[in-house]
């Protein structure tokens, strides 16, 4: 049972979340309780993509069927200490306190992948997506104006197409949230040109630590202000890539990640940089051209540059995203398979990606060390992957006991809070002479 609680009768019989009659009280019995410890309490709405046509296709029953399949992936995900609303036939809201910004962030995105898996519908393989809003609680705020702010959040990311979230953290006077959202778009956007031309753009690095200390490689991350506030990278991501922006962006982050590169190799620290590259830039017939130019540029190896992907590009049948990866791969370039377990995640695909490193989504070990499926999952994709000649990497490492789970699955290497937050290229030098890191 949530946080608000509750009896059997006010439940839908489908979710077993709670009925949208019942959202005052049980939002109001979940601030009560934020209000003692003075927390936050973030409001996430979430709304079917598409759904209309399952009911017109397939029926009730199979409408049904999804529903209390995607209920069932929100619990999973968000935990116990949320109250679950369902709003519409295919609308649902989640209340959780203590929750800041990169959190919420990361429970849509988990959310998003999660719920996109194909299931099973009328003899054929469905694919749900879902569009998210989130906002938080003001003070002045009720549970409903909270809620309503959230459904006006979810409607941005519908209006942008869906398949995605929008984070609604104010409203400022005399605006809707709609051309807020709107006016924030277009700000990134302009910043965006604007950096490109002048530089201006900042990339912070998270380590990936190996069992024995050493570091493994460093992720590289993208940070953009604008207005004076730090644009999340998932926002950041999706107006560049609606804008088409994503590749230029994209060749400044893998010319200045070689040249991050090139100088850790100067102070003696011997590590890769991995790359976050999106399908847009490997559907670019210049990629290669430009991957090789920053190397060429940088006088990096070329095993000093990693590239992460998620696993649906590695199987992308375009023949231009093929021979991108096969060129990328025959230089000398490392490729990983990013939030692994998430998406296809095919055992049968797994033997024929040309991946030198796979990276386990932290959906998987924020729930060790007490879930011991999850824990034989990652014991038995270890293995197997070591098999295949991968460095296996656990993402989202936040708790000492998380970190001896994954040591003790035998994976290579670690990434998240518990070693290090993202930092700036300096940090990051310092971070590694602390540590004695070479």
């Amino acid at each position: 049972m949530g946080v608000a609680g509750g009896t059997l009768a006010a439940r839908d019989p489908t979710t077993g979340f709670h009925l949208r009659s019942a959202g005052q009280s049980v939002g109001a019995r979940l601030f009560a309780v934020a209000e003692q410890s003075q927390a936050s309490v973030c409001a996430l709405w979430l709304d079917l993509d598409r759904f209309r046509q399952v009911n017109d296709s397939f029926g009730y029953a199979e409408a049904d069927a999804v529903i209390a399949r995607v209920a069932g992936c929100i619990r999973s995900v968000v935990g116990e200490r949320a109250a679950f609303l369902r709003m519409g036939s295919d609308e649902f809201a989640v209340l959780l306190p203590a929750v800041d910004t990169p959190d919420a962030e990361r429970i849509a995105g988990r959310l998003l992948a999660i719920i996109d898996q194909p299931m099973p519908l009328g003899g054929m393989l469905f694919r749900p997506s879902v569009s998210i809003g989130i906002t938080w609680r003001h003070a002045a705020d009720d549970p409903l104006s909270l809620l309503e702010r959230a459904d006006r959040a979810m409607s941005e990311a519908k209006r942008q197409g869906g398949n995605r979230f929008v984070v609604l953290a104010a409203e400022p006077p005399h605006t809707t949230s709609g051309s807020w959202a709107a006016r924030q778009d277009l700000e990134i956007e302009s910043v965006l040109h604007a950096s490109l031309a002048t530089g201006d753009l900042e990339l912070h690095y998270q380590p990936i630590v190996r069992a024995d200390g050493s570091v493994e490689a460093v992720e590289a991350l993208m940070r953009c202000a604008v207005g004076g506030r730090q644009v999340s990278p998932l926002q950041l991501v999706a107006v560049a890539e609606k804008t088409g922006l994503i590749v230029r962006l994209g060749e400044w982050i893998l010319l200045q990640g070689a040249r991050c590169a090139t100088r850790l190799h100067e102070h003696g620290c011997q590590t890769k940089v991995a790359i976050n590259v999106s399908r847009l830039q490997l559907c670019s017939p210049n990629f290669l051209s430009v991957l090789h130019a920053a190397l060429i540029c940088t006088g990096l190896p070329a095993d000093a540059l990693e590239l992460e992907l998620t696993e649906s590009l590695f199987m992308d049948a375009s023949p231009v995203v093929q021979a991108n990866l096969r060129g990328a791969s025959e230089a000398g370039v490392g490729l990983a398979i990013d939030d692994f377990g998430t998406g296809y995640s095919s055992l049968a695909n797994l033997k024929d990606l040309p991946a030198t490193k796979l990276k386990f989504d932290r959906a998987f070990i924020r729930e060790l060390p007490g879930d011991r499926r999850a824990f034989a999952i990652l014991s038995a994709i270890t293995r197997l992957a070591g098999e295949l000649g991968m460095v296996v990497v656990a993402e989202g490492v936040e708790t000492a006991a998380q970190l001896a789970a994954c040591e003790a699955a035998r994976v290579d290497a670690t990434q998240g809070f518990l070693h290090a937050k993202p930092m700036s290229e300096e940090a990051l030098l310092r971070w590694m002479k602390t540590a004695g890191i070479r």
